[in-house]
């Protein structure tokens, strides 16, 4: 049966938005001063659409919203292997307004700003490994 064209673009969409997130972040790294806090956000944003691009592929309708523990159970009922990884990612939930107004937290150091971009990587990795090769970017 074949895959209806819609969906893959679609998907595809998603995940094309996840990688300039993962740019984007990279890119705040070299600013001088770095833009950890922007960065952090770019962080949150990737994995969003990596899993909303993950559900897109299945099937699964999503409500609009920045939350990665929803996201991520949703994620995880459709391949276990992610719930782990998904959980990890969970906390990152906070970045999509943490340190974005004035009053809130100050901004990240350099190394949660790290970890937060390697996990994000991690998660877009493990994610598009279980998507066709019709989907990528």
């Amino acid at each position: 049966m074949p895959v209806d064209a819609a969906l893959i673009a679609e998907t595809r969409s998603w995940l094309v938005k996840a990688e300039k997130d993962l740019r984007a972040a990279q890119h705040d790294f070299g600013a001088s001063p770095a833009l950890l806090e922007d960065a952090a956000f770019h962080c949150q944003q990737a994995i969003e659409k990596t899993l909303k691009a993950f559900l897109t592929w299945h099937g699964r309708p999503f409500r609009k919203t920045h939350n990665l523990v929803e996201l991520g159970m949703e994620v995880a009922s459709l391949d276990g292997t992610l719930e782990a990884l998904l959980r990890r990612a969970a906390p990152l939930t906070e970045y999509a307004w943490k340190f974005r107004y004035p009053g809130d937290p100050e901004e990240p150091d350099t190394q949660e700003a790290s970890a937060a971009l390697a996990l994000a990587r991690e998660v877009f990795a493990a994610a598009t490994k279980r998507l066709p090769e019709d989907v990528m970017p």
